[in-house]
């Protein structure tokens, strides 16, 4: 589910988390805890807002910014009347277009796949809806035959599809490619520079850089999820098996929960401390 747009600087509401009983000698108590962790980590990862670059076709999704390879940077944006231009960016790091983040809500798109196809389409944050008294209607990032870019459509149609293709020379670059088997480029001779959708082949003024907010890129939110899951103090295994443990025994726990065996050698472990409590 896409959430509403946020930037740098704004403030996250507080949310009160609640502390579940703790049961020593239930193994319910135990996979609960799992489960409430695991939770944890899931929202953590969802509530991510940090803007990082797509790697993979796959990982496009959700709110995406498209940095075009212009000097200086800049990236695709529509306006309320659909037009469609480049427009500068402002929050880089050390003026690297690799890091940026968008300031403007015009320069976001939300990327989603077209069902039943390859195809994505791109829906813009502006619009106007004239048969529904000027109310706000998001319009699809489209392109028509003399390769003019716009955003005025509210459904996809084949010129609101876009092919994403991962750029053959250069890592972590794409091309966005129409209906029609042309290219989107920008022309970076004139000024201000112009964005068309009619190159035919791919080159240098048609890869462009993919940005887009961590929680919806599929692997980042996976390894987030699970490096927060293998974080467990020794406080907390102790209170899992109802004693205090040994230095070697913490390692084994906490190993084994990044290795994916961790019930099993928490039963050992407890097992243990039954025989050398009777012994």
């Amino acid at each position: 589910m896409v959430k509403a747009l946020s930037f740098k600087g704004d403030k996250k509401p507080k949310s009160r988390k609640r502390k579940a009983p703790q049961d020593h000698d239930d193994p319910d108590a135990t996979d609960s805890k799992q489960l409430a962790t695991t939770t944890t980590a899931s929202a953590a990862a969802e509530e991510d807002d940090s803007w990082v670059s797509a790697e993979a076709t796959g990982d496009v999704s959700g709110p995406v910014i498209f940095v075009l390879p212009t000097e200086p940077a800049t990236c695709i944006a529509c306006d309320a009347n659909g037009k469609v231009f480049p427009i500068a960016i402002e929050n880089m790091v050390d003026g690297d277009p690799t890091t940026s983040e968008p300031h403007d809500v015009r320069q976001v798109w939300v990327a989603n796949r077209v069902a039943g196809t390859e195809c994505f389409g791109f829906k813009g944050h502006h619009g106007r809806n004239v048969q529904s008294d000027n109310k706000p209607s998001h319009r699809y990032l489209g392109c028509d035959k003399f390769g003019m870019p716009h955003a005025t459509s509210e459904a996809i149609s084949p010129e609101e599809s876009w092919i994403v293709i991962e750029a053959p020379d250069q890592a972590g670059a794409f091309c966005l490619q129409t209906a029609r088997e042309k290219f989107l480029a920008v022309d970076d001779d004139k000024a201000p520079p112009e964005v068309r959708g009619d190159a035919d082949t791919i080159s240098f003024s048609t890869t462009i850089r993919i940005r887009m907010q961590a929680r919806f890129k599929p692997r980042l939110k996976a390894n987030k999820e699970q490096k927060a899951l293998e974080k467990i103090s020794r406080k907390e295994l102790e209170d899992v098996v109802g004693r205090r443990l040994e230095d070697d025994e913490v390692r084994k726990l906490k190993r084994a929960r990044r290795e994916g065996n961790y019930h099993e050698i928490l039963l050992d472990v407890k097992v243990k401390g039954k025989h050398d409590k009777y012994a």
